[in-house]
């Protein structure tokens, strides 16, 4: 840095700060390089020497249709203006010399700029009409295309240029662009179809279980997601209730919950009152009937009404929790294999009980893997103080103060599927 520098240039504070695009952003992802191995570099900006800022930001704005990037007002008075061109593709800085740099000799003479047009004539009668001065109006060389200069308030000199194969290549990249939408839209709807398909997928009515209130939520972090719960209404006074996790995301995940679903219920009427016939028969379909490394995690847990007893099976999955009406916890741990993974299901089943008060907590890991800003987990402690500190709500607002609670915690960044049962034995 030069001894002469001034020093309170490297202080000043910004008191004031506008623009009118998203530029830097535009910038930043249009001009990004896959390719890592070499340091990133790119124009950032061009020095334009100017006498009066506000007289050249006027004349670029309003008669040549640029953007202002940034206008940035210091506390000592100092000002910082920037400005782009329609398609974003450089940016200028109007500067002001600064005083003892012998930087006066550079306005009017900040060096020859040039920018690409489709249309130099066309661009040249616009600009003339606005009172852009030229100083050599359209040419057109023996080398090919076409190119003009014009000058700004100061003096300094700008080029025009443009090329038949410039406007080819720009009307190629319009209709690839144009292409590129359509796709996109395509996209967005099959993929809105698809969400609305699967949302039918979950239960859309709760089989009536005798001296039993419970629901279930699920919030999925894409437009479908992988992860099931079900309501099975198994006769006799029994439920099934079903908690599951696709192994991926995205539209695989959505389609082999599809054959989850479809496999149980299938399966159900048939071996009802055999929870490990059930599961073993699942599993065998789920791992004849999709690729190698597709699985699911499932905890199904059969509740009778009459007895209160609670059957279950947990094939590889998070624990699932019964919150006393006393206040302490039993976890359901897992009790077989993931389904679909292995050819046979090695697993058995497990039975508890559901007494007056007490509450039964089914649950994916999006819940308790759920991260904050710092990397930290939500839990399975802090699922458990959720609980207990909305446990008197009823079943289906207690759903949503809990899921309402993750993404809290959360702040609303969610990687991972969220799905939540809650069922609750009545006094």
């Amino acid at each position: 840095m030069p001894e002469d520098f001034p020093l309170n240039r490297l202080t000043d504070r910004i008191v004031e700060y506008s623009q009118e695009s998203d530029f830097r952003r535009h910038a930043e992802t249009s001009a990004f390089r896959l390719d890592g191995s070499g340091p990133y570099l790119r124009l950032h900006f061009v020095s334009v020497y100017v006498t009066d800022q506000e007289r050249s930001l006027r004349f670029f704005v309003d008669k040549l249709g640029f953007t202002l990037v940034a206008d940035v007002r210091f506390a000592s008075g100092n000002r910082w203006v920037e400005v782009s061109p329609p398609d974003g593709t450089a940016v200028l800085a109007l500067v002001l010399p600064m005083p003892g740099f012998n930087e006066e000799k550079l306005v009017g003479n900040s060096g020859l700029i040039t920018f690409l047009t489709e249309d130099v004539d066309t661009t040249y009668e616009l600009w003339s009409g606005r009172g852009v001065h030229f100083t050599i109006p359209p040419q057109r060389p023996v080398w090919g295309g076409t190119f003009c200069r014009f000058v700004d308030p100061d003096g300094n000199s700008f080029a025009l240029a443009g090329f038949s194969e410039v406007t080819r290549s720009i009307d190629e990249r319009r209709r690839a662009y144009a292409e590129k939408l359509v796709e996109e839209r395509r996209i967005a709807q099959e993929l809105e179809i698809a969400r609305q398909v699967q949302a039918r997928l979950f239960p859309q009515v709760l089989p009536a279980t005798k001296g039993l209130e419970y629901a279930g939520i699920c919030v999925q972090a894409r437009s479908v997601g992988g992860d099931y719960y079900d309501f099975l209404d198994l006769g006799s006074g029994r439920l099934a209730l079903i908690v599951g996790d696709i192994a991926g995301k995205g539209i695989a995940a959505a389609l082999l919950m599809a054959n989850l679903q479809a496999t149980l219920r299938s399966q159900v009427p048939g071996v009802s009152d055999q929870p490990q016939r059930l599961l073993a028969a699942v599993n065998r379909l789920l791992f004849e009937n999709t690729t190698a490394s597709a699985y699911a995690t499932l905890l199904l847990a059969e509740y009778d009404s009459a007895t209160g007893r609670l059957v279950y099976a947990n094939c590889g999955h998070v624990p699932g929790l019964i919150v006393r009406a006393g206040g302490t916890v039993e976890r359901l741990n897992p009790t077989g294999t993931v389904l679909g993974l292995f050819e046979d299901w090695d697993g058995e089943v497990s039975s508890t009980h559901l007494d007056p008060g007490d509450l039964l907590v089914l649950y994916t890991d999006g819940v308790t893997e759920c991260e904050d800003d710092c990397g930290e987990d939500y839990s399975q402690q802090r699922l458990l103080e959720s609980i207990r500190q909305h446990g008197a709500l009823p079943a289906d607002e207690l759903a949503a103060a809990v899921s309402k609670d993750v993404l809290e915690f959360s702040r609303g960044r969610q990687f991972d599927d969220l799905t939540l049962i809650v069922a609750r034995r009545e006094s």
